[in-house]
């Protein structure tokens, strides 16, 4: 599959088309910042932003795709449900909120943001809930591994449409990619430059030279050639138009195998299986 523009979008086992890139906003302050950045996403082109209840920052993405000027229709917009509003009336509440706080009436994707242990299959039906309502156009897992997806996936009257993990050319969880490719789950990378330290990498650094981009754009345009959603994150207006220029060049089959080599098992964040917040 070619990616060739920022608009391009994989199709979730629902039908509902998920744009391959887009707008992280992890840690961006709430306010004019996350305004900010989510309109000038807009404007050069990204149609998808990634939040979640625990960023506090829902009510800024709201705020910014409607001073935006585009379209809410042409927005896909996920958000996700915190550690500590699972369980079935818990989560249906922490989603009435997530809508108001984004001054919408529905989002395109919702999302389990961790494996809480016991609770998540709980959490899980007020997702089917709110799927079954048409409040949410697809629901998904974040975090989840593949033990954890098997014993959703044992109960679910719904199979999720998306893992969100931590992927990057640091870590790249083979096996979970092939589970979830197996299962028709799409896979997110969260950390996908790996927080900027992929322009610590030589061999990232190098393929920048080669291809005149930079270690992070050549990041990119590899999860998007290995068919990963794309969300990477920055407040800095000049950092998102060059994030999103990935479009006009394509690596070659043995520099995605060279990228693929990378892979040191080495996570940024927690470990799913231990979780403590």
């Amino acid at each position: 599959m070619s990616i060739t523009k920022i608009t391009d979008a994989a199709t979730l086992h629902n039908g509902v088309a998920m744009p391959w890139f887009g707008l992280g906003v992890w840690r961006t302050q709430e306010g004019e910042e996350t305004v900010n950045a989510v309109r000038w996403a807009l404007a050069r082109g990204y149609r998808h932003v990634d939040t979640a209840s625990i960023y506090g920052n829902e009510r800024g993405v709201g705020e910014g795709i409607r001073a935006s000027g585009v379209p809410r229709a042409e927005v896909f917009v996920t958000t996700k449900v915190w550690n500590g509003d699972h369980g079935y009336d818990n989560t249906l509440r922490a989603f009435d909120e997530s809508l108001k706080r984004l001054g919408m009436d529905y989002v395109d994707l919702y999302l389990v943001h961790w494996p809480v242990k016991g609770k998540f299959k709980e959490t899980w039906r007020a997702l089917e809930k709110i799927y079954a309502d048409k409040r949410a156009r697809a629901i998904g897992v974040s975090n989840f591994l593949e033990h954890h997806l098997e014993d959703l996936m044992g109960s679910a009257q719904v199979m999720p449409m998306v893992d969100q993990i931590e992927f990057h050319p640091r870590l790249q969880q083979p096996e979970l990619i092939q589970f979830c490719r197996k299962h028709t789950i799409h896979v997110t990378a969260w950390a996908p430059i790996m927080k900027g330290r992929v322009n610590e990498v030589p061999e990232i650094i190098a393929l920048g030279k080669k291809y005149g981009k930079s270690p992070a754009q050549v990041t990119i345009r590899w999860e998007l050639q290995r068919e990963i959603v794309t969300i990477p994150k920055s407040v800095h207006k000049e950092r998102i138009d060059a994030n999103a220029d990935v479009f006009d060049f394509e690596l070659s089959e043995q520099d995605v195998a060279a990228m693929n080599t990378l892979d040191q098992d080495e996570r940024i964040g927690p470990h799913p299986d231990h979780i403590d917040f």
